[in-house]
């Protein structure tokens, strides 16, 4: 069996499928090649994104973020990416990120999106991703979103993702205000 046979969507489509139990597996197998490929240009790999919180569903496409020293170090990750197959898109509408994304048999599989390791986009990330994870009733609420949002916006990845936004924001928010009472 091909490790990724399972994953991706094609031509924009925006499907929701249960939660893998392959996800992290599958993520620490590419963590593993990319580590490889790019050595101490990336000191962190962190797996984000709905694969990366156990139990929810989530679009069958992995998210991982590679964390940077200092962002010039980017630069020195696009061409050991390119090698392992990856197409590079820039910043592709988010200032600072170096993003890449995988494809098999015509299928977005893995979306790749490096940042300076501290950079607000770095933090939010991990802070909504921990947030979610320790809070199973907000990943229940998310899930359920998605899953509305993927039938009102099956052909339409960037309303489906702006669509999202303000759940998101609201989560981030209120898991900032949380961290602050608490330090």
């Amino acid at each position: 069996m091909n490790l990724w046979e399972n994953l991706g969507t094609a031509g924009g489509h925006v499907e929701i499928v249960p939660y893998s139990a392959a996800w992290p597996q599958l993520f620490e197998s590419e963590a593993q090649r990319i580590q490889a490929a790019c050595g101490d240009l990336l000191p962190v790999i962190e797996h984000i994104g709905s694969t990366a919180i156990p139990g929810m569903s989530a679009k069958p496409i992995l998210d991982i973020m590679p964390g940077l020293r200092t962002h010039a170090d980017g630069l020195r990750t696009i061409e050991p990416l390119k090698r392992l197959g990856y197409d590079y898109h820039g910043e592709n509408g988010i200032p600072g990120r170096y993003y890449f994304v995988l494809r098999y048999e015509q299928r977005s599989i893995i979306h790749v999106h490096i940042f300076e390791i501290g950079v607000e986009n770095w933090e939010r990330h991990l802070l909504f991703r921990d947030t979610l994870r320790a809070y199973p009733e907000l990943a229940a609420e998310y899930a359920a979103l998605k899953q509305d949002l993927a039938v009102r916006f099956r052909e339409d990845r960037e309303g489906y993702t702006d669509a999202k936004s303000d759940f998101i924001h609201s989560v981030v928010q209120q898991a900032r205000r949380l961290q602050a009472k608490t330090a």
